[in-house]
This record gives structure tokens, C-alpha cells and sequence, in this order.
């Protein structure tokens, strides 16, 4: 008796993708999220930042700095949302790369201005290698990056910032 593989394309298990939004269709509210990250400073220029056990840095030697990963950031999430919707379309993906360029000035961050420090416009190009796609598809994934992308979203809108400072 051979054993049951459980249906992967993209490196993607898509039953188990298909059951979570059956789930979230049923309840909008297992949709939410709401994670708190917390970054201490190292040294320098350099951050640990955690989550839920897991750690990375930014800044400093060797590491990106909090303007590249926000770049990254949509990047890679640009990827996971195009390999997911290419598997759910049953379409394998060859190749896939996201490229995401930004422009921002230091002069705010430098103390030389009162503000506007970030980017004031990025773009990016996605190359997708998918032999198979049709027209239809390549025109479903890409509305699926354009209204779909919770980092796009994010950045694409204002979101409200609430900052509480205080000293121990």
C-alpha cells in the first residue's frame, strides 16, 4: 500500500491553503492578525528584532538596514503571494523575482530637516517564469499583487502611527 502524498505545487501544500481559506470564508475574524515585533538595540547602528521565538537583525555591518528590508519586505511578500496563487492555479513556477527600488533622503533622519525621511516612491518589476500560464492567469495573478498584497496595501495607504514614549 503506497502512501497518500498530500498535493504540493510551488513547494505550496495546497489543500492545507484550499482548508484555511474555507475556514476564513466560514470566520472573517480567523483572518486577523496582529503581531508585536520587538527590536533592542545591539550596538551601533544594529537591532534584534523578535517575534514569537524567532529573530533576525537589521543595521550594521553586513545586515540590511530598516529602509532595505521594507524594500525586502514587499518584495518577499510579492513572492509568497504570487508562488501561492500560481499553485492554487495548479501553475508551476520556473523563476520568479520581484525587484523593488526606492528613493528616500537622510536629511530628516540626519536631524537636518523636522521630517520626511522615508521613501517617496517605490516601484517594482516582477519577473515570472511560469511556461504554462495563460493570459487569463498571468492577468489573475497580477490583480491579485495589485489588491491583494498585504505589504503593498500597507504601504500604498496611510496607516496611522501612534507612538507612546517613555524612560526606565
Amino acid at each position: 500500500m503506497g502512501s497518500k502524498t498530500t498535493p504540493q505545487v510551488n513547494g505550496i501544500n495546497i489543500a492545507a491553503v484550499e482548508a484555511f481559506r474555507d475556514k476564513v470564508q466560514r470566520d472573517a475574524s480567523l483572518a486577523d492578525n496582529q503581531p508585536t515585533v520587538i527590536a533592542t538595540w545591539v550596538g551601533g547602528y544594529r537591532s534584534r528584532v523578535e517575534l514569537d521565538g524567532k529573530t533576525m537583525h537589521l543595521g550594521g555591518d553586513g545586515d540590511f538596514n530598516s529602509m532595505e528590508a521594507l524594500l525586502g519586505t514587499l518584495a518577499a511578500c510579492d513572492v509568497d503571494l504570487l508562488a501561492m496563487h500560481a499553485a492554487l492555479l495548479g501553475l508551476e513556477v520556473k523563476n520568479l523575482r520581484v525587484e523593488a527600488t526606492g528613493n528616500f533622503n537622510l536629511r530628516a533622519y540626519l536631524g537636518l530637516e523636522a521630517a520626511g525621511s522615508g521613501y517617496t516612491g517605490i516601484s517594482y518589476k516582477i519577473i515570472l517564469n511560469a511556461p504554462d500560464a495563460t493570459e487569463e492567469q498571468i492577468r489573475s495573478l497580477r490583480e491579485r499583487i495589485e489588491h491583494s498584497s498585504p505589504v503593498g496595501d500597507s504601504l500604498a495607504r496611510s496607516i496611522p502611527l501612534r507612538v507612546e514614549f517613555s524612560t526606565d
